[in-house]
């Protein structure tokens, strides 16, 4: 790890990062086998060390991470913490109390775009900045909103579910705006990973824990009633339990692997969603369409 370097932290004038998915570090702490000091790339201007030293963030090497895999793949998720041997381990959060979502969503509104067409409000559950550059590349205006707001009575023509971190559980108030506004108006709905769990939730379907979970740029996933396989990019722990799912609904995508949900449909409303990352950079650019499908959708509706 470390051998491409870190790219310099700029802002575009629509106020999103150049080359980062956030505006900062989220992760807690970084475990790697091996660290290289050395780093080389085109866009390098800083090195993995001094990026995480910049935003104090912890990071140890030479650890054994396949023996650590081993033990998360046997147990499944455990909270742990970084430590030396003169210093006792601190006590950890319980990952399963946290609302993680709440954690890196956005605190206000943030507009983009703004006239430029058809309104998209985008529900910030912990968005990569690479989910708002491609809708904006399409043309339409992006109102950013924290996880949890009302915006059943803002003016919009589409509604976006972004991805996020953690238990879907635990968003019960963005699952109820969400189903207020199903019930209000057939408005486009589109999700992504996160997303897709909410609107599965306010579909009336469970989400139960996947033991591994998906994280990889190389899942394949088939879109039902089709043979057409898209290799996808993911990184979830949580997934829909499509038996639940109301018979309004259906599946979309399953994954070939163990056949998990990896997207829903509504039957006759413009609602459907994703649980793997169409948008994903650097990642599998497969299944980039769904942004297109949406941004159609906002063009057709009443």
């Amino acid at each position: 790890m470390g051998n491409y370097g870190v790219p310099n932290f700029s802002v575009e004038p629509n106020g999103l990062a150049t080359f980062m998915e956030s505006n900062r570090i989220y992760a807690s702490a970084i475990i790697v086998a091996d660290y290289s000091e050395q780093y080389n790339h085109w866009n390098a201007h800083e090195s993995l060390a001094d990026w995480l030293k910049r935003e104090q963030v912890p990071g140890v090497t030479g650890i054994d991470t396949r023996q650590l895999t081993k033990v998360l793949r046997e147990h499944g998720v455990m909270m742990g913490c970084i430590s030396d041997d003169d210093t006792p381990a601190l006590a950890a959060e319980a990952y399963g109390d946290i609302n993680w979502v709440e954690r890196v969503s956005c605190t206000d509104i943030i507009r983009y775009n703004e006239g430029a067409g058809k309104k998209v409000v985008l529900v910030d559950c912990g968005v990569k900045h690479n989910i708002i550059r491609s809708l904006l590349a399409l043309g339409v205006e992006v109102i950013r909103v924290p996880w949890n707001y009302d915006y059943t009575k803002l003016d919009f023509d589409g509604l976006f579910l972004a991805n996020g971190p953690g238990d879907p559980n635990r968003c019960g108030e963005a699952v109820e705006v969400l189903r207020r506004q199903m019930n209000l108006s057939s408005k486009p709905i589109c999700g992504i990973c996160m997303g897709n769990q909410l609107l599965a939730k306010a579909a009336g379907a469970d989400i139960y824990k996947l033991k591994y979970g998906h994280r990889s740029h190389n899942q394949p996933v088939r879109e039902v009633g089709s043979n057409r396989c898209y290799i996808t990019s993911q990184n979830h722990g949580y997934a829909v339990d499509a038996t639940t799912l109301g018979r309004d609904w259906e599946q979309l995508f399953v994954n070939m692997n163990d056949g998990s949900n990896e997207g829903i449909r509504h039957k006759t409303n413009p609602w459907f969603s994703s649980q793997f990352h169409p948008e994903a950079c650097s990642g599998p650019l497969d299944t980039i369409f769904m942004f297109e499908q949406f941004v159609k959708t906002l063009v057709s509706a009443k």
